[in-house]
């Protein structure tokens, strides 16, 4: 019995993409960046009416329209570049550390509390010594829980990491109805307003700088870090294949644990400049969402410090220019959203087309 079969291939398959040169993947980040600005703009017209280029012009505005929109921007780009920072060791460890919101409060909940219980007790050096130490420790022993479980009993890190943003999250809340000034006004107020005791000091004019100039040393450090240094290549083997580091000697548990202790000690460090140096209190939203969007940013930059500060200063300038198109034309926070995240949306995209590669189907004369 003769039949004929024919063979049905699909229309195209998808291929890993050989690694692209620089010049190529930025070409093509900066096509998606083009295409996301066209949607925007067509769905902005739809939807208001404005003017696209109005719209943007105002972004542009709203964050760089004044020196003091300037040095605030640079000061939103340096808490999440510095959060971003200390996630990333653990990512490139394929640890998967969601709890950077909870070790950035922590973190600040040991500062706040140094601020108002030794405020008046110590001199003013030493008390931001003491801040500075009980924040890095707070932050480092919140994430070296979940590690060593991790470590010992091979727990899931996503969804304990997790967890532990929500016991930080009702710490912080506890403190703030123990700490609270008025009392009953449920908030603790800005710490030591009269005094400025634990406030970290400003460098000149500048009242951020300080901070700034913090995170570009952690950034230049964790670049150093974890492309010269012997942990960072211990821990690039683990997030690689545990039995490949195991066979070539290297004790996992130790660089699982080792990593996540630096991870939160960075956050500890985010915590310290967010009460001690920016917002002088402490909330529950001190942390303001960033432990959730420096995963963007560290994967964006491909783990990469220094790529993170274009990364990182991509999602400050959205965030500064959306506000104020809210405020200059008069809508609400949710269009501001849907453009940041048609914007997002291509950016997250375009990293499929640098990856892999999409074959289609030629067409062929079937042959009698």
């Amino acid at each position: 019995m003769n039949s004929k079969t024919k063979n049905h291939e699909p229309l195209f398959h998808i291929a890993k993409r050989d690694t692209l040169p620089m010049y190529k993947s930025w070409a093509i980040r900066g096509l998606a960046i083009l295409f996301a600005l066209i949607v925007a703009g067509i769905v902005t017209m739809l939807l208001t009416g404005e003017n696209p280029l109005k719209v943007y012009s105002t972004m542009v505005s709203g964050a760089f329209g004044s020196s003091r929109r300037i040095w605030s921007l640079l000061q939103s780009l340096a808490m999440l570049l510095c959060v971003s920072l200390a996630v990333t060791p653990a990512f490139k460890m394929r640890f998967w550390n969601i709890g950077a919101e909870g070790q950035v409060l922590i973190g600040g909940l040991a500062t706040a509390g140094c601020m108002i219980t030794l405020g008046d007790k110590i001199p003013n050096a030493l008390l931001i010594l003491v801040m500075i130490v009980a924040s890095i420790v707070a932050g480092a022993i919140w994430a070296l829980i979940p590690a060593f479980f991790k470590a010992k009993f091979n727990t899931n890190e996503t969804l304990f990491t997790l967890m532990m943003n929500y016991v930080a999250i009702q710490l912080v809340s506890y403190f703030e109805m123990l700490w609270e000034n008025p009392k009953g006004s449920s908030n603790i107020g800005i710490i030591n307003q009269s005094t400025h005791a634990g406030w970290l000091p400003t460098i000149g004019n500048f009242e951020y700088l300080l901070n700034v100039l913090v995170v570009l040393g952690l950034t230049i450090f964790m670049y150093i870090y974890l492309k010269y240094s012997k942990h960072g290549y211990e821990l690039t083997v683990v997030g690689e294949s545990e039995n490949t580091a195991r066979y070539i000697g290297l004790n996992v548990k130790k660089v699982i644990m080792r990593t996540m202790l630096l991870s939160g000690a960075v956050c500890g460090i985010a915590g310290l400049l967010l009460v001690g140096g920016t917002n002088h209190t402490i909330t529950t939203t001190t942390a303001g969402g960033r432990g959730f969007t420096a995963i963007m940013v560290s994967w964006l930059a491909k783990f990469n410090p220094i790529y993170m500060i274009l990364t990182a200063f991509l999602i400050a300038f959205l965030e500064a220019g959306s506000g104020a198109i809210s405020t200059v034309f008069g809508l609400n926070e949710s269009f501001a959203d849907i453009i940041t995240g048609i914007i997002l949306f291509f950016i997250i995209g375009c990293e499929f087309f640098i990856n892999y590669k999409l074959h289609f189907r030629s067409r062929h004369k079937e042959v009698k």
